[in-house]
């Protein structure tokens, strides 16, 4: 049943025409009619991505930016990451955060400033969502690069390019809608 009513909800938003914000209002209106949930951070991320189908062409440009940013993310995660691993011969988990980290602090700074133009006054709050959301972002890179390195056996920085993949998806869309506010 609620897969119909968020189908429902989402055709409803493309037939009248509705803006990601009108459509965004009129879902939390029908969830809590219809469920009578709370609205937890979770649940308010997960509905938000189910309704970021709307790929309309602000959004994609946005997603092309984020990719950008994020492409050049993985050069400086993977800098460091070798910088750690096998100059400094810290271990390969340990180096992988410390990659992971610096590049998500780069990241922050550039999506800030040239995908979302965000105009958010208080910074640090920003920063510091972003740093979650990534923390998060963190878990499933390492879990992406556990499974691929430590069960399939195959090449650690391989691995790391699928798991920096994964991630991506997860950053781009947590980071819009939670993040950013969908700027």
């Amino acid at each position: 049943m609620n897969k119909l009513i968020i189908l429902h909800i989402v055709l409803l938003h493309f037939k009248m025409n509705y803006s990601f914000k009108e459509t965004k209002i009129l879902f939390w209106i029908n969830i809590d009619l219809i469920f009578s949930c709370k609205k937890t951070k979770i649940t308010y991320i997960c509905a938000q991505m189910i309704l970021a189908i709307n790929f309309n062409k602000a959004l994609l440009v946005k997603f092309f930016k984020f990719g950008v940013v994020g492409g050049s993310g993985v050069f400086v995660d993977f800098f460091f990451t070798w910088l750690c691993k096998e100059k400094f011969k810290i271990h390969k988990y340990v180096s992988n955060t410390i990659g992971f980290t610096i590049a998500a602090s780069t990241n922050w700074f550039l999506n800030r400033i040239w995908t979302f133009h965000s105009t958010n006054q208080d910074a640090l709050i920003e920063y510091s969502n972003f740093l979650v959301i990534s923390i998060i972002g963190l878990g499933i890179n390492s879990a992406v690069l556990w499974y691929f390195t430590d069960k399939l056996k195959m090449n650690f920085y391989l691995s790391k390019l699928f798991a920096i993949g994964v991630t991506t998806i997860w950053n781009f869309f947590a980071n819009y809608l939670y993040t950013f506010n969908g700027y």
